[in-house]
């Protein structure tokens, strides 16, 4: 049990505090915007950026993962993190602009230092509910934002809350520390891995992996449009306060956080492949319904249509890093998990732009419309390919 509730548990945390770093920012965006003369809606922008150096962060994040352990690796994230939030607090257009490449920095090499750790210490009967429990860290981070931000913008301002952001990320780093010498000591261990550039070939050519990386790239774009635009579509278009705005934010990612565990247990029994189909399929409606709130929608509906996206649009991510891990060769996990995170990754760099320009020149509804279409398309991809894999098994069976 210590061999696997340890480093869940250390992931776990690390993963939480990466992701609240990662979503402060869009949290504060509508205050911060305001004091900075810029358009909220640039906080599109900001995601690109934010996952465009993450991208190629997760791709190099490999190699040094191997060589020098996936907590050390998580630490540098931590401390990434840490500055990047330290420089929004000076207030500044170019330093948040600094904030968000640093905070992009932090959040590329999580998954495949994940990856490596668990991979390793982890039967493979598990993969889907082990991973599911380390991607809560997500949301759970998600949520922890959308509840304190709002209130530390009360008593302390942006620039206050920034800071003691800043602050828990890098206690996180030193609190890991206790951990680390246990945990990297044992899993350094072996041969150098392949080049990244094979890692990409492999995905590429491999069909179920193929699959799984561009649907991710799609999915990341419907999960990110929503988390990071979600405050500020609340805030303008249903004309809610940040504090409710933020609150709705936080509890959908609770409930997303259950279902995700859920998935993941479910994916340790039934095709993953299959299962994430349907779940884009139930991610499309949820799109569509939240798309198309009025701005004068009741306060119940709003929960009720955010809670039911929400639940679905986060939930897919444990599962499918648990498919590539279960569909990695022995001693690869890493370096696969790092072009699956990359891929995602580019989701966020090409989806929140593309949701802003829509949302801007055109109105919300266009934009949620054009995600739900893109997430159909791939719900329905993943779901044929998963009738095809099984139809595959069933005639080698046969023979």
């Amino acid at each position: 049990m210590k061999r696997v509730f340890v480093p869940v548990a250390t992931m776990l945390g690390i993963q939480v505090m990466v992701s609240f770093s990662v979503i402060a920012l869009s949290v504060m965006m509508p205050v911060v915007a305001k004091d900075l003369a810029i358009e909220p809606k640039l906080v599109g922008l900001f995601v690109a950026a934010t996952y465009a150096v993450a991208a190629g962060i997760a791709l190099a994040a490999a190699g040094p993962v191997v060589r020098l352990g996936s907590v050390r690796i998580s630490q540098a994230a931590l401390l990434m993190g840490a500055i990047g939030l330290a420089l929004n607090s000076a207030g500044m257009v170019a330093t948040t602009v600094l904030a968000v490449l640093f905070i992009g920095g932090a959040q590329g090499p999580i998954n495949p230092a994940s990856a490596h750790i668990l991979s390793q210490r982890v039967p493979r009967e598990y993969f889907g509910a082990v991973f599911s429990l380390k991607q809560t860290g997500v949301p759970i981070g998600f949520a922890l934002a959308g509840l304190i931000l709002p209130q530390l913008l009360g008593w302390v301002g942006w620039r206050g809350a920034s800071l003691v952001a800043a602050g828990a990320a890098l206690l996180t780093a030193l609190a890991v520390e206790l951990l680390r010498p246990g945990l990297d000591t044992r899993m350094t261990e072996g041969k150098r891995g392949p080049s990244i550039w094979h890692s990409i070939r492999f995905v590429m050519a491999h069909p179920q992996l193929r699959v799984l990386g561009c649907s991710a790239f799609v999915y990341v774009s419907a999960q990110h449009t929503f988390t990071f635009y979600l405050v500020t579509y609340l805030y303008e278009h249903c004309h809610l306060t940040i504090v409710q705005a933020g609150g709705l934010l936080s509890a959908s990612q609770l409930v997303g956080t259950a279902v995700r565990l859920v998935s993941g247990g479910m994916g340790d029994r039934v095709p993953r492949m299959k299962l994430l189909g349907w779940t884009g399929i139930a991610m499309t409606a949820g799109c569509i319904a939240t798309g198309l709130l009025p701005s004068d929608a009741p306060f119940w509906v709003i929960t009720v249509v955010v809670m039911g996206y929400g639940s679905v649009v986060i939930s897919w991510n444990g599962t499918s890093q648990a498919e590539f891990a279960h569909l990695s060769p022995p001693g690869q996990a890493a370096a696969l998990a790092a072009v699956q995170t990359s891929l995602a990754f580019m989701g966020s760099v090409f989806g929140p732009p593309i949701f802003a320009l829509l949302a801007t020149t055109i109105d919300y509804r266009a934009a949620f419309l054009f995600v739900a279409a893109c997430v159909f398309a791939a719900a329905l991809w993943q779901i044929l390919a998963a009738r095809a894999q099984g139809s595959e098994l069933g005639h080698r069976f046969d023979l």
